[in-house]
């Protein structure tokens, strides 16, 4: 998957890339490892929640949007001070 971006080594090191990963996936943790590896660094990661319609109730078709954007590369140096 990571090939398939087509970035050369350049830009796997100085874009600013946002990741987001399906939700309940093995592949998506085998990603961000390689993504890790090639970028020196863990990409932030979306959140999606559902979008609720006015009486409360998720919309059909489903629809998702933005909850948080998960800094992972700050949750890992905060677990590396509580190590």
């Amino acid at each position: 998957m990571a090939d398939a971006c087509g970035l050369s080594q350049e830009e796997w090191q100085t874009l600013p890339l946002l990741i987001n990963p399906p939700a309940l996936n093995f592949s998506a943790v085998a990603l961000l490892a390689e993504l890790h590896g090639r970028m020196g660094y863990f990409p932030p990661v979306l959140r999606l929640k559902p979008v609720l319609g006015p009486d409360g109730q998720r919309v059909v078709p489903p629809r998702f949007a933005v909850a948080e954007i998960l800094n992972l590369q700050a949750i890992r140096d905060e677990a590396r001070a509580r190590r």
